[in-house]
């Protein structure tokens, strides 16, 4: 009983040895980010998500005294190329990039590449308040381990919107999908990919109607890409002289989408944020008879992330804002529908009562889904079968 007794308090403790140590490695780095600058590449293409930023920005500046420099960036594949050019370059230091936005092939392609500082994320304090056992994706980017090289900071879907004003009974599934153009011809479109939206599409569509879905989760190189696609291409060749413009023209993306639905020359539309109609509605771009909805097998959802170069000038500082991105306060002002709207990747169960509170207090939405109806989650497909999708689209309906 003796040994027993003296070998728990041994591990009691080892643990609050352990606890006391991080602790102070934690607070180290906080000292060494003082007066650092971060210099952020960050897709620049929403008002909204720039806001949140600038928010950000001056909370680490305030609470740490860090600048955050947001570097607004059209495609992150373009960043990636420059700090891949830097290290071939031999510039292992004082990168130009300290924090990136980052998920799927440009995650992939800079760990493959050794363009990564890390692993990082299990040194960070808030991180032990992320949902990774009900989060998968916040695991696995596109079906490739994560291992710690890059820090969660919000949650995506593939929802629909509909105009509850012209629609009673939206679809449902990609086939109810042709119907509803069948009986409603001009009134639906999507992006044309390699446009992000365009490609989750295809994606959305390629799991539903392949014969075995199962093989999207291997690379596409083990698989007959033209067998697997086949029936993708054959509903885009049925439903495209139905699409708005009769499938001649389509959009640039989600916001002209949006502006469509909101004109009235489409019926539905499509995002990859489940509050964004009611962002939309809050802000006066759509009509309140606006609603979203998820179709009956699920939809393709994944988390995204910010990774820390390799060859970062300010690690220790991008590593106190992507620790403060994840944080309570930082996750429920980004998941408030008046300022982002951006699903958390947080577990309300990890939370104490005050931080959860903090979400609690937020607003509904005029035009919500329900955990119940975000529940059927479709995991990304490997990542290896983006481009050749998005090349077989081009040559095929590209004009």
């Amino acid at each position: 009983m003796r040994i027993r007794l003296a070998v728990l308090f041994f591990i009691a403790l080892t643990a609050i040895l352990s606890g006391h140590t991080l602790a102070a490695d934690w607070q180290q780095i906080q000292q060494q980010a003082r007066g650092q600058t971060v210099y952020f590449n960050a897709w620049g293409g929403s008002e909204t998500i720039n806001d949140y930023i600038r928010w950000a920005g001056k909370e680490v500046n305030q609470r740490y005294g860090i600048k955050l420099e947001q570097v607004k960036v059209n495609d992150a594949a373009n960043v990636v190329s420059r700090i891949l050019a830097e290290k071939t370059a031999g510039r292992t230091t004082d990168g130009t990039v300290d924090l990136i936005w980052i998920n799927g092939e440009n995650f992939r392609a800079m760990k493959e590449n050794g363009l990564l500082y890390g692993p990082f994320t299990q040194d960070l304090p808030n991180y032990a308040l992320v949902d990774t056992e009900h989060k998968i994706t916040t695991l696995y980017d596109f079906t490739t381990p994560v291992d710690n090289l890059e820090a969660p900071w919000g949650m995506a879907q593939l929802v629909f919107m509909y105009d509850s004003a012209r629609i009673s009974k939206p679809p449902r599934s990609m086939t109810e999908l042709l119907a509803f153009a069948r009986q409603h011809p001009g009134r639906f479109t999507y992006p044309a990919p390699p446009a992000f939206h365009g490609t989750t599409f295809l994606k959305q569509a390629l799991y539903e109607l392949a014969q075995d879905p199962s093989v999207l989760s291997k690379p596409v190189s083990e698989a007959d890409f033209d067998q697997v696609t086949k029936p993708l291409w054959d509903f885009l060749d049925q439903l495209h002289p139905l699409m708005w413009r009769q499938g001649k023209t389509f959009t640039s993306g989600s916001a002209e989408m949006q502006q469509l639905l909101n004109d009235g020359e489409i019926d539905i539309s499509l995002s990859f944020n489940p509050n964004d109609a009611s962002n939309a509605i809050e802000s006066g771009e759509l009509p309140d008879t606006i609603r979203s909805y998820v179709h009956r097998s699920g939809t393709i959802a994944n988390t995204h992330f910010v990774a820390i170069p390799f060859n970062a000038s300010a690690k220790a500082a991008a590593m106190v804002v992507a620790n403060f991105l994840m944080s309570p306060q930082a996750q429920a002002h980004k998941a408030d529908t008046q300022i982002w709207g951006d699903p958390t990747v947080l577990s309300m169960d990890k939370l104490s009562s005050a931080d959860k509170a903090l979400f609690d207090a937020l607003p509904i939405g005029k035009a919500p889904l329900s955990a119940q109806d975000l529940a059927n989650v479709i995991p990304e497909p490997h990542v290896s079968w983006v481009e050749p999708l998005e090349q077989a689209w081009q040559q095929r309906y590209a004009h």
